[in-house]
């Protein structure tokens, strides 16, 4: 029972530990605008050791890449809490979720601002993205498999499993114009999403040509 009690306590100081040095590298960065020098400056600076930072992560970007997955494991809990997102379509999935993930940004967007600032080609946005972009397209060739079964997408053969490409694009480029944005609560970003997500649902359904006018015409307008 001691041992056990123990043993709790132990996880529980090292989940404290973690959460610090989150929170001290994201105020460092966003203060200072780059990472710090080194981990040794860093561990000083919030007062750990090196061997206690070591234990959580191997590089500042590990820590980068923990927020990005952070940031897409909210949005996906807040979905899953909903019990009406079962009964969507996939189309309406795929909406709800940007539209939540982008909820979730407003918490991170000096964040977002500064790693897009860092890392300049908004449409990769860098090696800490990778964890995230792996679970995106893990999830969302799930719900393309859901689709094609409702008849909601169209079965392409070898074109089908690039699928899950395109929404990632759509979410590159939701992410770029709302790090744009200007707008009041971020209205036209909202509108931008809704034209991004209908037209790649055409494009892999039918009717592609009136979306892609739509949102050609959109995109014109607001020189984005």
């Amino acid at each position: 029972m001691e041992a056990s009690v123990k043993k709790t306590k132990t996880t529980k100081s090292q989940s404290d530990t973690k959460a610090q040095i989150i929170d001290a590298y994201m105020d460092y960065v966003l203060t200072e605008n780059k990472m710090p020098a080194t981990v040794f400056a860093f561990c000083k600076h919030i007062g750990i050791s090196e061997s206690e930072y070591y234990q959580h992560f191997n590089s500042f970007e590990q820590i980068e890449e923990q927020q990005w997955v952070q940031l897409y494991q909210n949005t996906k809990a807040v979905l899953h809490n909903d019990e009406v997102y079962a009964s969507f379509s996939i189309r309406e999935k795929m909406l709800s979720f940007y539209f939540t993930w982008l909820e979730q940004l407003k918490n991170k967007r000096s964040f977002a601002q500064y790693y897009a600032k860092k890392n300049e080609s908004h449409m990769r946005m860098g090696k800490a993205m990778d964890d995230f972009r792996k679970h995106f397209k893990e999830d969302t060739k799930s719900l393309i498999i859901e689709g094609v079964a409702t008849g909601e997408i169209a079965d392409r053969s070898k074109l089908t499993d690039r699928y899950d490409d395109l929404f990632w694009m759509v979410n590159m480029f939701v992410l770029n114009f709302w790090l744009k944005d200007q707008s009041s609560n971020f209205e036209k970003t909202d509108a931008a999403v809704e034209k991004a997500v209908n037209l790649a649902f055409d494009l892999i359904a039918k009717g592609a040509l009136e979306s892609l006018f739509d949102f050609g015409k959109f995109m014109f307008q607001e020189r984005f």
